[in-house]
Formats: C-alpha cells, sequence, structure tokens
C-alpha cells in the first residue's frame, strides 16, 4: 500500500510504501511519577477512560493509518500490558507479515537494562534488519491522542527529509517538560532543547512554543548509523532527545510536522496528553465528562480499539434499605457495573464496579471490581482496582486525615493503592 494523504494528493513518496516501514513502540517505562498507578504495571499499561489501557490510543493510530508491522519494547512490570496485547491486539494477520510484537528486554546487546530510549532501540536492531523495512517511525507508549501517521509519512517523503519529528503547539508554561524546537520557513528544525527552563517562544505566537510529541520518523539506514555512533559514545545518556535528535539537527535535513491540521483521514481535534502524573492523568480522564470533550470517545472516524471484557450490562438498583434507585449523572459507567442505591456524579466507573445504598461517587476514578461501602463519600479519588471501601469511609473530604493514608498529588487526588485494606472497627 503506498502511501496516500489528502495533504498530497496521488503521491506517493520516493517509492516508498506503508508496507516499507516498521513501527516500534517504547512502552517499557517505570513511570514513577504515576505512582501508585504504576506499583504493579507499566505506565502504557495503565487504565484510562473506563475500559481502555493507554498503549490503545497508539496502536488504534497504527491500525488505522495501514501500519501492520508493529514492535512494542517493553521492560518494567510487563505481564499486565503484555497479557492485554494477547487479548486485545491479536487482529494482525502473521501469514501476511502483520503483528504486534512484544519485545522484552533480553539484554542481547548489552549486560545491563535499557539505558534510554535510543538504547532500547539500539539493543533491539536486530529485529529492525530481519524486518527487511525501508523506514521506522518510532512512538511513545504512553500517550492520549488520535493521529493519522500515514499524513506524516507523506509529509516526510515529499519534504525529502532525513528525519521527521511530529511536535504541536503549547504555551510556554507546559513547554519547559518537553523537547523544545525551533524551525524555519520551510519547516525544518534548527534547535532542539530538551525541557529548557526557558522556553523559546514562537515567533507568531510568542506565548507558545513547538514541542516534540515524542514521534519520529528515520529512514533506516540513518537510524542505524545514529544508534552505533550513540553506542559508542561514553558521555552520551542514549537518549532521542538529550543525545540523538541535537546531533542530527547540525548535520541532516530533520523537519517537523505540525500535528492537529488538515492532513489524515481522522478528524482533527488537536488533544494530546502526556498523562504522566496523577493530576495530568486525573484531568484527562476528567475531559471525557466535558459536554464537548476535546478527546471524543464516540467519534465514528477513529474509534478506540481494546480488549472487550465479558461482563453483563451496567444497571441501577433500589438501595436494598433506603428503597432509594440508583443514580449516575454525567459518568461513564462501564458493563458489570451496579449502582444500587448510590450515587454518582461525573465519575468513571470501570467493569464490575458497584455503589452500595446511599454512597456518595463525585469527581472520582474507581477502576475494575471496586466496591464502594454503603453510605460512603469519595471525591476527587482514584481508587484503584479491586478494592473495598467498607461503609460509612470518607475520602476526599479531609486533606491532613487523607494524607496519613494515602498518596495525595500537588492537586489533592486521592490515590488509593490497589490491594489496599482500610482499617476495621
Amino acid at each position: 500500500m503506498r502511501v496516500e494523504s489528502p495533504l498530497f494528493p496521488g503521491h506517493a513518496g520516493r517509492d516508498m510504501t506503508i508496507d516499507d516501514t516498521l513501527t516500534i513502540i517504547l512502552a517499557g517505562g517505570e513511570g514513577r511519577r504515576l505512582h501508585p498507578l504504576t506499583l504493579h504495571r507499566a505506565k502504557p499499561a495503565v487504565p484510562f477512560g473506563g475500559k481502555y489501557r493507554i498503549i490503545d490510543f497508539a496502536l488504534t493510530n497504527c491500525l488505522y493509518s495501514g501500519l501492520r508491522r508493529i514492535l512494542v519494547l517493553t521492560q518494567y512490570k510487563s505481564h499486565s500490558l503484555q497479557k492485554h496485547l494477547r487479548d486485545g491486539w491479536s487482529v494482525f494477520n502473521p501469514e501476511l507479515g502483520e503483528y504486534v510484537t512484544p519485545v522484552p528486554a533480553q539484554m542481547r546487546a548489552s549486560t545491563g537494562w535499557y539505558a534510554g530510549t535510543a538504547d532500547a532501540i539500539h539493543q533491539n536492531f536486530f529485529l529492525v534488519e530481519r524486518s527487511g523495512c525501508r523506514q521506522v517511525l518510532i512512538l511513545s507508549g504512553d500517550h492520549i491522542y488520535r493521529m493519522d501517521y500515514a499524513a506524516m509519512i507523506a509529509r516526510h517523503q515529499a519534504s525529502g527529509a532525513d528525519v521527521t519529528i511530529a511536535c504541536m503547539e503549547v504555551t510556554l508554561e507546559e513547554a519547559r517538560a518537553f523537547g523544545v524546537v525551533q524551525v524555519d520557513g520551510q519547516e525544518r528544525i534548527t534547535g532542539f532543547h530538551e525541557k529548557p527552563e526557558q522556553p523559546l517562544p514562537l515567533p507568531d505566537a510568542p506565548r507558545h512554543a513547538l514541542v516534540s510529541m515524542g514521534i519520529y520518523l528515520f529512514s533506516r539506514s540513518l537510524l542505524e548509523e545514529a544508534l552505533r555512533a550513540d553506542h559508542g559514545d561514553p558521555a552520551s545518556s542514549h537518549d532521542f532527545g538529550k543525545d540523538l535528535l541535537p546531533a542530527l539537527i547540525r548535520s541532516h535535513r530533520v523537519h517537523a510536522y505540525r500535528f492537529g491540521g488538515s492532513a489524515g483521514r481522522v478528524t482533527p481535534d488537536r488533544y494530546w496528553r502526556d498523562v504522566g502524573t496523577i493530576d495530568a492523568y486525573f484531568q484527562a480522564n476528567m475531559d471525557l465528562l466535558r459536554t464537548d470533550p476535546p478527546l471524543d470517545l464516540y467519534q465514528d472516524d477513529w474509534p478506540i480499539r481494546t480488549y472487550q471484557p465479558q461482563t453483563p450490562p451496567a444497571r441501577t438498583v433500589p438501595g436494598p434499605e433506603s428503597g432509594n434507585e440508583g443514580v449516575f449523572i454525567n459518568s461513564i459507567v462501564a458493563g458489570g457495573s451496579v449502582i444500587a442505591g448510590g450515587h454518582v456524579h461525573h465519575s468513571i466507573l470501570f467493569p464490575r464496579v458497584r455503589v452500595d445504598d446511599e454512597a456518595l461517587v463525585e469527581n472520582a476514578i474507581l477502576m475494575e471490581g471496586v466496591r464502594v461501602g454503603a453510605r460512603s463519600h469519595l471525591v476527587n479519588c482514584i481508587v484503584e482496582k479491586g478494592v473495598v471501601v467498607p461503609p460509612d469511609t470518607r475520602i476526599g473530604l479531609d486533606p491532613e486525615e487523607d494524607r496519613q493514608r494515602f498518596p495525595v498529588s500537588e492537586g489533592g487526588v486521592v490515590a488509593i493503592p490497589r490491594d489496599y485494606r482500610f482499617e476495621t472497627p
């Protein structure tokens, strides 16, 4: 299949095809800032939006972009992620050369674990060679967004770039957490600064900067050359943003691809989030509950794929003691959940959650299998998988009391870890 894009009608690039592209998803991150959600799983495997995992967004983008050869590089506590890939993403036909393959750290080219994003690919470059690809698309498995990668590949071919980096505009304050790029009039990148204290603003938007999204497109030959040079540099941290890209900008044609334009087959929403902290993760979930959500899960032209557990429908029932009908307002309630006389407002319930009689859940995320006891009141919190909240429990109402029991984010979100056991009277 040749690369086609609404941006370049009929243009197939330099005799390059989608089938010439190997996709590598970096999914080994520990995600320390997302603790306790990453205490038992890798960051890309963290549940999101009532039924998904974070990695589903990158994989869905690959699916609809026509990319059918995908390596998922795993490392940190990868069992949950690998099980999800097996159960939800065994959709390609290996007899046609299609696959989504998890690749655990194997120490094939080193005696240690991955030392950085570039080192992760260097240690597995034999798989790149074995694929026979001519270009490599590198993605992060821990971001929330929709994107047609085929349009980016088309732009890469048309521009004659050696490397293309997907970029987006953010405020100067936000830019401090990203790699900030400077471009000339032809979108060629002239500077790259990883997480600068004083980001350089865009000339036509002085309150904004252009930042890297961690999406890179290389020719295979140049990637191999760059990784080999980086591997031999004892001063390198073996990271794309800190080491490889700044060096390549000085020696090769590195171009920016602007995210969120009209190119591609997906309706542009310009939504991209790095959910690397509890507050960012919580807000991205709450974004789904807005009247006009910036990321619409009900968008017909790019539905997000995931593993679908076999659950009965969600339902509300009267409370056994009060007789009050269970109620949920402006909430996402997944299959198998039962609101038995409780009240759920502006919250996200994953599968098989139960909210008992006269319990109140507000601005909360309840993971799979959570049970909220009668008359409990939960506000501004994330309750991890399988936790049983006893009757008459209050969470999110007394900051001092909460901090004595649970992790609390800078924004005041209370996170109840998996397997937490409440004291019983």
